[in-house]
Parts: structure tokens; C-alpha cells; sequence
């Protein structure tokens, strides 16, 4: 039920909500910070610990100070003014308060950097898909939008979404409109709000992995914008949403602990939504597909010695983003909370949503992610007012067992007779002979399919018999046998960079393909071999999309073709890396690399990863190792006759080679490795 205000609000899109004071009353914020829990565990009544309001009277302790983003939220009619009137025009572009609203709605604004002079304006569509799930129906429907009105091309995020890139601002009303009629959304893909809610993509039938997915799409519904500006926008006013499950509509509506705006038509998110993005994932123990530590609130499943899910661990805290030579922004792990009944992880989540809601800073977006409000207030204060929010004490945190990351690629057994396919995707980047040939494959078997953490595509519910011809199809555009992808691009990452993305610095997607290249070629230098790999991730500036800064190896643009070099994360996802070297030229990656990679062959121990390497060596020594590099010991030369019986073909091959910056045995090995996959027979163990 809405005010009358609300009301009249939807009603006349241009009217003005009243100028906002802060989001809670003076009152409430000193009875917030005054209180420690006083409600009993089994109590969620109407009685408040806390009362939020949808226009409280004005704090007097409350900053004046807001960033220009919260101006825009706040005339905007829950972000609907002026976006709704700046798409009847005829200009090619938004005006600066619809760009940032258009946000919300799944689109950013961007323009071709690649061209000189007057900018060509488009838009990139961004898909909210929890746990990564895309019904048939949908993933054809994208891949008809990429051609009719992208580039061609589809992206496959870090989050588990779609990008749809090159959309013209004409075009973007029927393109929204076509997702949203074909089982598809974009709300709240983009924005100062809850973003798409990551689980573990696999399809396996195990209640645990069940029960991780279903608690992310309850989550994502729980969070998702109520007061109905998507729909009015794209779809006229349309509403075409599946039904809820109750539990998630009594969490949403429950205000027992003062955690919803009353009256309004946004209860969690008010006029004002959140101080910036927020970030969530699901999964279960062991498996850190998802970068558990990464996110604003993680959620783990804990279960019994049967299997039954019984409850949740909750991480809080993590974020990636900071800013170049500003040492007060920092990516930072998330850290444990504490552990929740599984009948409660939604109010559990609603209350850390509402405390970063109430005390995250609206005045510097750079300092505004929740990780921040953390390190200022430290763990037990977050806690304890978390808690108020709650209305319960949190649990202690369950012991768990350590993290691996988990690709999925390759054939498996789902566990109900059905088997799934994991392909890797470089960049995540769909286009050419591998986009035609999924189409086929998808369309002609009719699958589902599932986007990974890591960017890559699984496909699932396949019948035995159609693993032959689908194996064929799929290795004959490239899709390959995780056997015969390069064991670094399985775990390489990179943002799309340039050419669109207004926020790059320097390459990432477009460069990412080379540095792997140069980083196997130093490799076979120092005489480490093809299975070796280290976790390669690039970004074209610090925003951290690809989540560098968890990264083996990150290399974060500074400049143009200039990368700060990050050292240290681990293959398992469960370590920070550090700043090693700024300004590191893209020509000279081989003079800080090179001998970074033979001291770890030399002087590992036994089974040590780079990054765990590097962090016991210290940089102090690393940086030692480099600036007395004058190349590794040469042992004597001898021809492969394996692959070279002549010399006249060694000749050949090495000409090739050298056009695509290869040895001769690197592209031989790649031939092969290629003519194999293409003449597979399907057989093969899954």
C-alpha cells in the first residue's frame, strides 16, 4: 500500500518527492548506536527496535554533504524522471542525470574511444540472470538482439550475465522490451543496488548445490526494486514477473526491526536506494567458483552429515574497486559474521543490506561500498548493529573446509541421468563460427544453458545419445576439450576495456589473448611445462570487473599501454594480492616476468603455487631477481624429431609462427591439439 504521494507520484512522472533528509530520524539513528540487542531471539513482532520512514524528520547530526548521484535518485520518482522523458527525443545520447538512472534500469551510456572527433553513442545492455541460469528461450532471443541491433557479439560477465554491447539509444525501448518478454530482465543489473546474485552454475543434483541456487534466486527477488520503474519505461507499465515465493514476500514486508521504509513503494530501498553496488554470492563448501571473498555478503550452505542443508555461514566485507595513487581505497577480502538458520538467511540478508543502507557514505563515491563501513567501524560494531536490524544474535561461524576453485568445464554426470557440458569461453567473448555453432547445438537439442563466474558457458540437461554430435559441432568452431585449451587461458580473465568502456585506461580483452601468448612462450623459455599455469587476470583500470586483486598475476591498466602489476592471490581464490610494480610498459613484461618464472621453478617448494611464491619470497627479492636477470641457463638446443623431421618444414612452421608471435613447437602443438578436437568421435570419459 502507498502513500497517497506514492500514488500520485506514479501517476505523473515529472512530480517531485520531497527533499530528503537523511534516511532515518534523529531519533532512531542515537537509539541505533545506543542499543545493543534487546529483543528476544524468537520475537520478530510488530514492536520496533528501529523505525525507518519514508521522509524522517531532518537529523541534526546528519551530513549535508551528498554526491550528485543521490540528487539525481532523489528527484528522479524512483529513477523514472527525467530517463522516461530523454527517451522520446531524438538525441543520440542521455542527459547526465538519465546516464546515471539508466544504470539502474541495466544500461550504461558509452561511446567509441577508438574513433577521433565527434563521439558515436550506444548502449550496453547488461542481463540479470541469478546463478547464472538462461532458459532456451532467452539465449536464443540474445543471440537474435546481438546481430539485429549489437555488434554481433555476446559477453559472458564475471557475474554470471550477459553484455549486450552496441545498442543504439533508438533501439533500446524494443531491445528491453524483447528481453523482458522472453523470460529475461536487466533491473538492477547496473546500480546502486543489489546486483546479480552469483551461484555455483553447475547443474548437478545434489541438495546442497539445490538448495545454494534456490537460496540466490530467493535473494535475488528479495532485493529486487518493487516500486515498478523498469516496466513503465520498457514495457509501458507491463508487468511481467513469475510469482514470488511466499517466504520471500513475508521478508520483504516484514518491518518488525525497522528495517523498511513504510508506505512506500520501494520498502527496503526507499527513495534512495543504496550508497552504491552491492554484491552477493552463494555456494557450498569447497567450491570457490563463485569468489566467495569478493563480494558485499557471501553465503555459504551448511549442512548436516546426511547432506540436509541446516543453515548458512555469512562473510561480509569484500570489494575490489579503488582508485590509482589513493592508498585510502583498497580492495579487501570479505571476513566471517557469523552463521544463521536457513529459515532465516533472508531476514539475516535484509539486515545487512539495511545497515549499509543507514550508515554507508553518500558524500564519496569512491568510499562508499560497504567493505568501507566495515574497516571504519571493525567487525563487532557492524555485528552488533547488524543484529538490531536482525533481531536475533548471530551464530558462531561454522568451521568449513578449504576452497578450490571449480571450473565445470568439460562432460559431466548431472546426477539425474542427464549430463552437462562446460565450454570455455576466452574473455567470455561469443562471436563467429562459436556463436553460430552454440545456436545449432542450443536450438536444435533445445538446452538450457548456465554463464560461470569465470566467463565461460555450460551447457545442461543433455541426453546421452547427443553427446557425439554435439562434441562434433562444438570442436569444429573451437570449442574445445578442456584437455586441449591452454591450461592458462582456463583461468585468465579480462574486462572488455576498450573500445567502449568510458572507465578504461588501457587494454584488457583485446590485449589479453598476446600476454597469454608471451606468458607461455617465457614459460617454455624457463623450462616450465604445458600443465603449469598461473591465474592470469586484466583489467583496463582499477575497478577490478575481472577481479584482478585475487589474482596469481593481475595487471591493472595505469596508463597507456601501462599495467600496475599485482602478485600474490592464489589459484583457490582465498588470497589478496599485492601492488608489486607500477607502470610496467607492455613491452617490457618480459623483463619483470621472465625471471619471476624461472626463480619459481628453481626455488619453489615442493608443489608451490606462483602466488604462493612470491608472497613467501617477499618483493624485496623479487624485484632483486629482476634487476639481476640476464636470462635463464641455456641448456643445449636438439630438434624435436617428433614434430620437425626436416628441416625445410621446421622452416615453414617457424615462419608461421612468428606472424602470430609463436614458437614453431607452439603453434605445431597447436595444429594438432586443434585437427584432434575437430576429428573427435564423442568418446571420452566424462
Amino acid at each position: 500500500m502507498t502513500t497517497s504521494f506514492a500514488a500520485a507520484a506514479l501517476r505523473d512522472p515529472k512530480l517531485q518527492i520531497p527533499t530528503y533528509h537523511g534516511l532515518r530520524s534523529s531519533s532512531a539513528a542515537s537509539s541505533l548506536t545506543r542499543n545493543v540487542l534487546s529483543v528476544p531471539s524468537s520475537t520478530r513482532s510488530s514492536s520496533s527496535l528501529i523505525r525507518a520512514v519514508s521522509t524522517p524528520a531532518k537529523s541534526e547530526t546528519a551530513t549535508e554533504k551528498r554526491s550528485k548521484v543521490e540528487i539525481f535518485k532523489e528527484q528522479s520518482n524512483f529513477i523514472r524522471y527525467p530517463l522516461n522523458e530523454d527517451m522520446l527525443t531524438d538525441a543520440p545520447n542521455l542527459s547526465e542525470p538519465a546516464t546515471q538512472l539508466i544504470k539502474f534500469h541495466g544500461s550504461y551510456q558509452q561511446y567509441n574511444r577508438d574513433e577521433r572527433g565527434s563521439r558515436t553513442y550506444s548502449f550496453m545492455i547488461r542481463t540479470k540472470n541469478p546463478c547464472g541460469k538462461v532458459s532456451n528461450q532467452l539465449y536464443l532471443t540474445m543471440d537474435d538482439l546481438a546481430d539485429q541491433f549489437g555488434i554481433g557479439t555476446l559477453r559472458l560477465t564475471t557475474r554470471q550475465t550477459f553484455q549486450l554491447h552496441g545498442v543504439v539509444k533508438k533501439d533500446l525501448k524494443t531491445v528491453m522490451g524483447t528481453i523482458i518478454r522472453n523470460m529475461g530482465s536487466s533491473l538492477g543489473a547496473c546500480g546502486d543496488l543489489n546486483r546479480n546474485v552469483l551461484a555455483p552454475a553447475a547443474p548437478i543434483k545434489r541438495k546442497d548445490y539445490l538448495f545454494a541456487q534456490e537460496t540466490a534466486e530467493n535473494i535475488a527477488a528479495l532485493l529486487t526494486p518493487q516500486s515498478g520503474f523498469y516496466y513503465d519505461i520498457w514495457v509501458d507499465g507491463e508487468r511481467i514477473m513469475s510469482a514470488e515465493p511466499p517466504e520471500v514476500v513475508q521478508a520483504r514486508n516484514d518491518n518488525s526491526h525497522g528495517t523498511n521504509f513504510p508506505d512506500s513503494p520501494e520498502p527496503i530501498y526507499g527513495t534512495q536506494f543504496l550508497p552504491r553496488k552491492f554484491k552477493i554470492a552463494v555456494t557450498v563448501p569447497t567450491d570457490n567458483s563463485v569468489d566467495i571473498l569478493t563480494n558485499d555478503i557471501g553465503v555459504v550452505v551448511v549442512t548436516d552429515d546426511d547432506g540436509e542443508p541446516q543453515g548458512f555461514n555469512l562473510y561480509v566485507g569484500g570489494g575490489m574497486g579503488r582508485t590509482h595513487r589513493l592508498e585510502s581505497t583498497f580492495p579487501r577480502l570479505a571476513e566471517p559474521l557469523g552463521y544463521v538458520p536457513k529459515e532465516d538467511i533472508l531476514y539475516a540478508v535484509k539486515a545487512i543490506v539495511v545497515t549499509q543502507r543507514e550508515n554507508g557514505r553518500r558524500d564519496d563515491r569512491k568510499y562508499s561500498r560497504m567493505k568501507y563501513l566495515i574497516d571504519s567501524w571493525g567487525i563487532e560494531k557492524f555485528r552488533n548493529v547488524v543484529e538490531q536490524y536482525y533481531g536475533k544474535k548471530f551464530e558462531p561461524f561454522r568451521s568449513l573446509p578449504e576452497w578450490e576453485f571449480k571450473s565445470y568445464l568439460g562432460w559431466h554426470q548431472q546426477g539425474d541421468g542427464g549430463l552437462y557440458c562446460g565450454l570455455h569461453v576466452d574473455s567470455g567473448r561469443i562471436g563467429g563460427k562459436m556463436k553460430t555453432a552454440l545456436r545449432e547445438v542450443i536450438e536444435k537439442y533445445h538446452l538450457n544453458v548456465r554463464i560461470t563466474p569465470n566467463q565461460n558457458i555450460i551447457l545442461t540437461d543433455i541426453r546421452a545419445a547427443w553427446k557425439r554430435p554435439i562434441t562434433t559441432i562444438l570442436s569444429q568452431a573451437g570449442l574445445l576439450q578442456p584437455k586441449y585449451v591452454d591450461p592458462l587461458n582456463v583461468t585468465a580473465m579480462a574486462c572488455p576495456a576498450f573500445p567502449l568502456c568510458p572507465l578504461a585506461i588501457t587494454e584488457a580483452e583485446r590485449g589479453i589473448p598476446n600476454i597469454l601468448k608471451r606468458i607461455r612462450a617465457m614459460f617454455e623459455k624457463v623450462g616450465l611445462k604445458y600443465n603449469e599455469s598461473v591465474v592470469v587476470r586484466i583489467t583496463g583500470c582499477p575497478n577490478g570487473c575481472a577481479r584482478p586483486y585475487m589474482a596469481e598475476l593481475g595487471l591493472v591498466g595505469d596508463g597507456p599501454n601501462s599495467y600496475q602489476v599485482w602478485l600474490g592471490g592464489s589459484s583457490a581464490q582465498t588470497s589478496l594480492a599485492r601492488s608489486f610494480m607500477d607502470k610496467v610498459k607492455l613491452q617490457d613484461l618480459e623483463k619483470v616476468l621472465e625471471p619471476l618464472f624461472y626463480h619459481w621453478k628453481q626455488k619453489r617448494q615442493s608443489k608451490e603455487s606462483f602466488g604462493n611464491f612470491t608472497t613467501r619470497v617477499g618483493f624485496e627479492k623479487l624485484k632483486e631477481y629482476i634487476e639481476k636477470w640476464e636470462g635463464p641457463v641455456v641448456a643445449p638446443s636438439r630438434h624435436n624429431l617428433k614434430l620437425f623431421t626436416d628441416k625445410e618444414t621446421y622452416e615453414a612452421i617457424d615462419e608461421l609462427a612468428k606472424l602470430q608471435n609463436k614458437t614453431a613447437h607452439q603453434l605445431a602443438i597447436e595444429v594438432i591439439r586443434n585437427y584432434v578436437a575437430s576429428n573427435q568421435n564423442g568418446k571420452g570419459e566424462f
